[in-house]
């Protein structure tokens, strides 16, 4: 019993962590441009407006899908209460899995805003 509990809690921290910090970039970005926090590419550094707009797309981004993720992450565990830890732990890595590539798959969508709403250099169109 306690594995389930110990996965559930692990398949929860993405959507978690994706709410929180989505929430931070969105709502309280860093202030200057760096390579340690914050939506970080090639195309988010150029200046400092492409920086902001990167943070509190991404940001918004993150949070609404964090959102959506928390629910189905929850109620897919529920029927494997009880079931071999085999089970729960191939479940849990397989929503992991799903998880992350859900998260790095928000890259895509946060660049094509970029590239529609600023130029190479990073100029507002």
């Amino acid at each position: 019993m306690w594995f389930w509990w110990f996965m559930l809690f692990c398949d929860l921290l993405v959507p978690v962590l994706m709410i929180l910090g989505g929430w931070m970039m969105w709502k309280h970005p860093p202030k200057k441009i760096n390579m340690a926090i914050g939506y970080r590419t090639a195309r988010s550094t150029k200046n400092i407006d492409t920086w902001r707009f990167a943070q509190d797309y991404c940001g918004h981004l993150w949070w609404k899908i964090g959102w959506t993720m928390l629910l189905p992450s929850l109620l897919v565990h529920l029927p494997f209460y009880g079931r071999s830890e085999g089970a729960v732990g191939t479940l849990g890595g397989i929503l992991c899995s799903i998880q992350c590539i859900v998260m790095i798959g928000s890259i895509f969508p946060t660049e094509r805003a970029l590239k529609k709403t600023f130029t190479r250099e990073g100029v507002r169109r």
